[in-house]
């Protein structure tokens, strides 16, 4: 095993069993498979069989699979490994297995080797570990969170002021702070002033930030919404572009019994198109929550209807409302629509057709009509055939569609083949795709998620 080949696949998931299929075969009972295959270097494998070996307290053994792993200098095996020690309370062979990757500079490995020192009382020394690399965002978070344990937040906040001081190069009042490095060193300042009880601090710095929201939350919403300062968070819901912080106070309103306030939010979404397509849906589950399903409708309906409103995934909300309002035959009519509207019905569109006709009790004419579709042979529709094949426990012919295709649809056929008991196919066919040379990934990938 190479540690460059290894971890390519395990980021993209390509020439190697993945996670979701290792948790099918154990499902379904196939666990000598899963024991073989860590035996041939899947990694999947490796690490489902090690913890069902700790699982039955067969800890020894689950080290000896994880071990050549190891060997190759692989980060990833080796925090597995060190999980586990930890698991045992085994922190000594832990922090001795991790740091040497910490001290090689891997970013990941300091943040682990620090929450370990951290959780075994050593919170000065994971301070002064992470210390050095303040400039990376990610190891600057781990910083801050492990400070609070520590006693060492105003350490944390002077290290924070002097990097946004350092980065904040402009002289005018609204001076964005492009230039502060790491990124997120005004949100971690601010988190460690809420921390300190100082919540007005921690209000003014988010609002000099150049980028309000993360992965859809913001900051400064889920702050005053903490703290119950709800006309501060509807004043700045008015006016905060994305829709967050409206969501926000809208869960607030909703939480307290406000029902009707938090439709308000919904309903008054200001000029950001962004916030009235986002509003719009999280209105309509609103209303569907509280037993107002005709509403939800209108509300959607509204939106699809609008100019420009009519986006594949709008339509597709629209029409999964429609079946779990148990009304499928309206989502087909408004299918109808749609398509004598725009005179045609690309395979996008078409494919919502289909859970609704099943839900009609239509499921042969759904596969005669996918089949006949004009991209019914590609092997995207093929994914969608075999699926209603494979629901009307017609797996076999599902498997014949998806062979057709070629090795397009790979995981897919797999899945099926294990469904059938065909388990040694289905491997073959999840090996036989080589992987492509190892190639430099970003240092900040996440460890179990493809780069793209």
């Amino acid at each position: 095993m190479d540690a460059a080949d290894l971890d390519y696949k395990a980021r993209t998931l390509s020439g190697c069993i993945p996670p979701h299929l290792v948790s099918r075969l154990v499902e379904l009972g196939h666990t000598e498979e899963v024991e073989f295959q860590a035996c041939r270097g899947e990694w999947f494998c490796a690490r489902e069989w090690a913890r069902l070996l700790a699982g039955r307290d067969r800890r020894a053994e689950a080290l000896e699979v994880l071990a050549p792993y190891v060997a190759t200098g692989w980060w990833t095996a080796a925090e597995t490994m060190a999980g586990l020690l930890e698991g045992w309370e085994r922190i000594e062979e832990a922090i001795r297995l991790a740091r040497p990757y910490a001290e090689a500079g891997d970013r990941l490995a300091l943040a682990s080797v620090a929450r370990l020192l951290a959780r075994r009382g050593q919170g000065d020394e994971a301070f002064a570990l992470l210390r050095p690399h303040m400039g990376d965002w990610f190891l600057a978070a781990s910083l801050v969170e492990i400070a609070e344990g520590a006693g060492r937040d105003e350490d944390a906040a002077s290290l924070l002021i002097a990097r946004i001081e350092a980065g904040h190069r402009c002289t005018a009042p609204s001076c964005c702070r492009r230039d502060v490095e790491p990124s997120n060193a005004i949100d971690l300042l601010a988190a460690i002033r809420e921390r300190q009880g100082r919540i007005d601090d921690a209000i003014a710095l988010l609002h000099t930030r150049f980028s309000t929201s993360v992965n859809g939350r913001d900051q400064l919403a889920d702050l005053l919404a903490r703290h119950d300062r709800v006309e501060e968070l509807r004043t700045y819901a008015a006016a905060e572009y994305h829709g967050h912080a409206a969501e926000r106070l809208a869960q607030l309103l909703e939480g307290r019994g406000d029902v009707e306030g938090a439709i308000a939010v919904y309903r008054n979404p200001g000029g950001s198109q962004a916030r009235r397509v986002r509003g719009a849906v999280q209105l309509a589950q609103l209303l569907v929550r509280h037993g107002r399903g005709d509403e939800a409708t209108v509300v959607l309906r509204s939106l699809v209807d609008s100019p420009g409103g009519a986006d594949d995934w709008i339509v597709d909300t629209l029409c999964t409302h429609y079946a779990e309002q148990g009304r499928p035959a309206d989502g087909l009519a408004y299918l109808d629509t749609l398509k004598a509207r725009r005179g045609e019905e690309e395979w996008d569109f078409f494919r919502m057709r289909l859970p609704l006709m099943v839900a009609c009790g239509l499921r042969e004419e759904a596969i005669e009509q996918a089949r006949a579709h004009p991209e019914g042979g590609t092997w995207y529709a093929a994914c969608s055939i075999a699926e209603l094949l494979s629901d009307a426990e017609r797996t076999e012919e599902a498997v014949a569609i998806l062979e057709q295709q070629g090795s397009g649809n790979g995981g897919v056929l797999a899945w099926y083949l294990i469904d059938l008991g065909r388990v040694k196919e289905a491997v073959a066919l999840l090996r036989q795709h080589k992987p492509k040379a190892a190639v430099q990934l970003r240092a900040d990938a996440p460890a179990d998620e493809p780069p793209f």
